[in-house]
């Protein structure tokens, strides 16, 4: 039977054993609702507190700085509209890059339609924001600037703390989808001087459904669903406590190995990149000049259609991803690859590999070994 290989991490992740044992037993033991002063309540409400101190953890912060979310889509909506909402009508412009993920980008457009002033900053070959255009744009009306850690598509890492001193130069407030970065490398909302960070569990081993937004004190932020006073009145409705202890338990295992795992990941990534340049020709690394992720590689393949390459890949049992999506049988290219200036071929031939910590180096190995066999067929298919 053919070994099955994961290589789409940046999706999402196999939760860690020790996460699906801490989550059954939540469901077991800690079934009572936080807000609840009786015992089973109680010691819910505990257990979300344990949980919140190791997730705080994790990007430096303090426990009562942060409120689960349903995930990095919630997150990043709070912030987005959130500060928005709380901002004077003075301030009400929303400035964002043009590669961030669809959270916030189909956001700012969905603002843009209902009358909000909105700014979209072009990026440089490699997917980097132009910090010209960025300070160009930090005009006096601008009440949120919003500018992700690391591209989920590319892996490129952005300037986020360069681009914080500017906008706090102009009392604007600074938020940055860190989802992909977070446990990957070192994210340190000190050290990024940010306002607002958002993140999700299952991209490194905890559940989905619940993510965390961390804000820092004296930041102006509006409700978004309103109800009850839970987190601290900044999210309303029950919490779902299996899913914060997963993310808890997820997030100390993620800490302790951060720096093995980043090593051990950029290894075999750039063996993995090397391998595909030297034996298959017309390979090229998108945003390769730029500092990226140690475990995400995006890659095109020169007259290879990246939807035909994945399915090809997925029958090796290869799972690997493209940044187009499929919807009703039309091919939909990558708003990131489009920004960055690709043309339109390498955009639609671009696949991404994104490792993880139950990557191997036998699945390396594997890769490499079927892959120049599968591009030389697509690429014969196609000269027909």
């Amino acid at each position: 039977m053919t070994t099955k290989i994961y290589l789409d991490h940046n999706a999402t992740t196999p939760p860690a054993p020790e996460v699906v044992e801490a989550v059954t037993r939540a469901f077991r033991e800690d079934f009572g609702n936080a807000s609840s002063i009786h015992a089973w309540g109680q010691r819910a409400k505990a257990a979300i507190d344990e949980a919140r101190t190791d997730v705080a953890r994790l990007i430096g912060a303090e426990p009562g700085d942060l409120v689960f979310t349903s995930g990095g889509t919630e997150a990043d909506n709070l912030a987005v509209r959130g500060v928005l909402d709380a901002a004077s009508p003075a301030r009400g412009r929303l400035v964002v890059t043009a590669v961030e993920h669809e959270a916030v980008i189909n956001t700012a457009k969905a603002l843009g339609r209902q009358g909000r002033a909105v700014t979209i900053l072009p990026v440089d070959e490699n997917g980097v924001v132009l910090i010209s255009a960025f300070e160009d744009a930090l005009g006096e009306d601008v009440a949120l600037v919003s500018v992700m850690v690391a591209n989920n598509e590319t892996g490129v890492i952005q300037p986020v703390a360069d681009l914080s001193r500017l906008a706090r130069a102009r009392r604007v407030v600074c938020h940055t989808d860190a989802v992909q970065a977070v446990a990957k490398i070192p994210v340190d909302v000190a050290a990024l001087g940010v306002d607002l960070l958002s993140m999700a569990a299952h991209k490194f081993g905890g559940p989905k459904g619940i993510g965390a937004l961390w804000i820092r004190r004296g930041t102006s932020l509006s409700r978004v669903m309103t109800g009850g006073g839970q987190e601290r009145n900044r999210r309303a409705g029950t919490e779902n406590v299996p899913a914060i202890v997963g993310f808890g338990v997820a997030a100390r295992l993620a800490r302790a190995r951060l720096e093995a795992e980043a090593l051990r990941q950029a290894g075999m990534r750039d063996r993995l990149q090397n391998g595909i340049l030297d034996a298959i020709p017309g390979t090229v690394v998108n945003g390769a000049s730029a500092p990226r992720l140690p475990n995400t590689s995006n890659i095109a393949f020169e007259k290879v259609e990246a939807e035909s390459l994945l399915i090809a890949l997925d029958l090796e049992g290869i799972a690997v991803s493209t940044g187009a999506a499929c919807s009703s049988g039309t091919l939909e290219p990558s708003h990131v690859l489009r920004a960055m200036g690709l043309p339109h071929g390498r955009v639609q031939s671009s696949i991404r590999f994104s490792l993880g910590t139950t990557t191997t180096s036998q699945d390396i190995d594997r890769v490499l070994a079927v892959l120049p066999a599968i591009v030389n067929r697509l690429r014969a298919v196609g000269r027909r």
